[in-house]
């Protein structure tokens, strides 16, 4: 199985993470969705997904059901958690009890996974577009110091998402962000830069550059990783995933 382990969370003590690749080669090779899909709302049936939580789990040696999962509605509303299950109606989950993980399923939008190991608080984050123009990211941030952390102490990853030179908007998307991250000039379009205006955002809320660990792989142009924008309904979903230890 394929899976990316941040490198920003590996030297430390007290924290796992990991975001899944597509593993369309290896898993679940004559599903609806074949590989690794691990989004419910998608052309897959639950008992599929539910086979492929079970393979992942066992592959981490996690726990399935020590699982936090966002139910995910482009907004930027977070919870503040303590126990497993689906938490509705929202794009990001915090949490300060160890042993419980906290994800974020994703297919061009950014996995955005954050823990501060020396005050024990974590966090998951959906940022697409809509997420993002909404403060996903800094109400995220101000939520974890709230809760103990800080933003010297973050370490930072921003998961594989769709490059601004694929992510071509409508101008009435491309207007809720700054001029700096839209490229109105290069193409018939405007496109967005997603990742650097979410790398931006952490920035300005005190976290270290060098805590900040930004994959520039882009999901609609490497297989390697489902992309609603290339697959469309076809497409399955990545895992981002965090815990405290």
């Amino acid at each position: 199985m394929k899976i990316l382990r941040p490198s920003t969370f590996l030297s430390q003590k007290g924290v796992e993470a990991c975001f899944t690749e597509s593993n369309r080669d290896r898993i679940n090779r004559s599903g609806s969705v074949p590989g690794l899909n691990l989004g419910y709302n998608t052309a897959a049936g639950p008992a599929e997904v539910d086979r492929n939580f079970d393979v992942l789990c066992d592959h981490l040696g996690w726990k399935r059901d020590h699982l936090a999962i966002a139910e995910q509605v482009h907004s930027s509303n977070i919870e503040v958690v303590t126990k497993p299950g689906v938490y509705k109606e929202c794009d990001g989950l915090i949490t300060t009890v160890p042993g419980l993980a906290l994800g974020i399923r994703v297919a061009d939008c950014a996995a955005v996974l954050v823990a501060d190991v020396q005050q024990g608080v974590a966090g998951a984050f959906h940022a697409g577009w809509k997420g993002a123009a909404g403060n996903i990211m800094p109400k995220g941030l101000e939520l974890m110091i709230h809760k103990g952390g800080e933003p010297n102490n973050f370490l930072v990853f921003i998961s594989p998402c769709i490059t601004q030179k694929n992510f071509e908007v409508g101008e009435e998307v491309a207007k809720q962000f700054p001029d700096q991250f839209v490229d109105r000039n290069s193409y018939d379009k405007p496109h967005v830069d997603l990742a650097g205006f979410i790398y931006q955002q952490i920035l300005t809320m005190g976290v270290l550059k060098e805590n900040i660990e930004l994959t520039e792989e882009c999901t609609v142009e490497n297989s390697r990783f489902f992309s609603f924008r290339r697959e469309r309904e076809r497409a399955g979903r990545m895992l981002g995933a965090i815990k405290l230890t």
